[in-house]
């Protein structure tokens, strides 16, 4: 209920403020106006409202696992590798084979020289532009100097030499070869030399040495020694020795003095082996 005293005296003084000449109309309206009605209690019975919840999405079945290309490439070397019984058989297989890119820009597959089955076993890196064209490794410039190495410790290709590489075709424009293509490749290497069972391995180059033994070492710390080549399902460890490359030697002429003392070397490892050599001068 409203104070009756004090609603007087509100009159009274707009009143009297009126009466003095000031307009009043505003006040007096709102003095008069009706109080709002006061808001409804919620009722006491009514049932709380739960708050608004997003259901998460169901979770998605993860995925299987899937090869990536390179692996399948790989996996795929592996079993055609395990499936040759034979170098030819072999080198059958490597024709055959599509999983390392290098092939759809090369010429030809660059596989071996040489005699199957030789005392001798010599890998280097990749095929070059002559080795794509003939289809045969070391057919060039390098593999020129190479024979002429060979033929001074009596050793050649038609009668005590088998010759590959760790690459089967050549990189375009002669760059080096990718990670993922030296592995696929590998598994014909591994083979290759299983199946060859030479009394000697001769690598050249730090990309072949590197790739077959898996070490980081470079030419200059592996050249000049007895080695071993060992893996998994090699019954006895391969006799093993890393050379200068030819190709490295004709760039770098005054180094053919420690391409000469590997050439000893080998000459008189293969002789301890008692591999046949020619006589030369």
């Amino acid at each position: 209920m409203e104070n009756a005293p004090t609603q007087d005296a509100a009159r009274a003084l707009l009143a009297f403020w009126r009466a003095a000449g000031v307009d009043m109309d505003d006040a007096e309206a709102i003095f008069s106006a009706k109080a709002a009605p006061a808001p409804r209690a919620a009722a006491q019975n009514a049932p709380a409202r739960e708050p608004f919840q997003i259901q998460p999405p169901a979770p998605r079945p993860k995925p299987k696992a899937k090869l990536q290309p390179a692996d399948d490439a790989v996996n795929t070397a592996k079993a055609l590798a395990a499936g040759a019984t034979t170098i030819a058989a072999l080198r059958a297989a490597v024709d055959n084979f599509n999983g390392c890119a290098l092939k759809a820009t090369a010429r030809n597959t660059v596989f071996s020289d040489g005699v199957d089955g030789a005392p001798v076993l010599i890998l280097g890196e990749a095929p070059g532009k002559d080795e794509d064209e003939r289809g045969k490794p070391f057919v060039g410039r390098s593999g020129q100097m190479l024979d002429k190495m060979l033929a001074a410790i009596g050793l050649d290709r038609q009668s005590s030499v088998l010759i590959s590489n760790t690459i089967y075709w050549r990189p375009p424009g002669n760059r080096d070869p990718t990670d993922g293509e030296t592995l696929s490749c590998l598994p014909f290497v591994e083979r290759l030399i299983e199946l060859s069972q030479p009394k000697l391995l001769i690598l050249t180059g730090k990309a072949a040495a590197q790739t077959v033994l898996k070490r980081e070492d470079g030419v200059m710390r592996l050249r000049g020694r007895k080695l071993q080549y060992t893996r998994e399902g090699i019954t006895a460890p391969v006799n093993a020795m890393v050379m200068l490359h030819p190709a490295y030697l004709l760039r770098q002429p005054q180094q053919k003095r420690l391409a000469w003392a590997d050439l000893l070397l080998a000459e008189a490892w293969l002789e301890e082996l008692g591999v046949a050599r020619k006589a030369h001068p």
